[in-house]
């Protein structure tokens, strides 16, 4: 019984050992990882502003961009995106979680945030040019992750925590829900067999107790293709 007890011991070092010097439990990879995150997001809001596609965000952040293109004004935008990115830094620095929906997607991407405090400042070349649009979304995820990262080494020892930082997919704010239902009326004002799919989709979604947006996106894109509308 001993020596089983001592072998379980043993083979619990070894592993703890090899996460330690794995890439995805380290301290280092983190900032890699959130750089990457935020190369992408920070391009979506290249693709939207120049294209008028690609958000990766809720609709009513979404909204708040729209505003600001059409009006001029990003202060609110702005205010609250950063307020996002700020908080979420501290809080991934005490709990080991990085808020996806609140830093990368609001604070760093889609247009509110700090690329809104670009576009208020007339700094519009990180956000027209898409090669700078993913380095400046990769050095800006490089910043918050190191800044995560080093918050934790001065607050909190980090053998009392998991190695390096987590990441908490698909986190943000409560009104998300109401995306789905934004999304089937959308499928039935582009047509009736879109409309149709995004619904059925979404019914199939809600009995399997998943996200019914999914479910709306995958039946319109499905119906989309057998019956497609016919552009003018």
């Amino acid at each position: 019984m001993e020596n089983k007890q001592e072998w379980e011991q043993e083979q619990t070092e070894v592993l703890e050992e090899m996460k330690q010097k794995s890439f995805w439990f380290a301290d280092w990879s983190f900032p890699i990882i959130v750089g990457l995150m935020a190369a992408a997001v920070f391009a979506g809001t290249h693709m939207y502003v120049v294209y008028g596609v690609g958000a990766f965000n809720e609709v009513s952040i979404v909204a708040m961009l729209k505003a600001g293109l059409d009006g001029g004004s990003y202060g609110a935008a702005a205010a609250f995106g950063a307020s996002f990115l700020f908080a979420r830094i501290l809080e991934g620095s005490l709990v080991g979680i990085l808020d996806l929906g609140g830093s990368i997607l609001t604070g760093i991407g889609i247009g509110i945030g700090i690329p809104a405090i670009f576009l208020s400042m007339g700094i519009t070349a990180p956000i027209k040019n898409f090669p700078l649009a993913l380095l400046t979304g990769a050095i800006l995820g490089l910043l918050v992750g190191g800044v995560i990262i080093l918050i934790r080494k001065f607050t909190i020892n980090q053998s009392n925590s998991t190695f390096g930082a987590d990441v908490m997919m698909g986190a943000g704010n409560s009104s998300g829900r109401f995306l789905g239902p934004l999304i089937i009326l959308s499928a039935c004002a582009a047509s009736i067999p879109i409309g149709i799919g995004a619904t059925l989709g979404a019914i199939v979604f809600y009995l399997w107790k998943k996200p019914i947006a999914g479910g709306a996106i995958l039946g319109a894109m499905i119906l989309g293709a057998i019956f497609p509308v016919a552009l003018k």
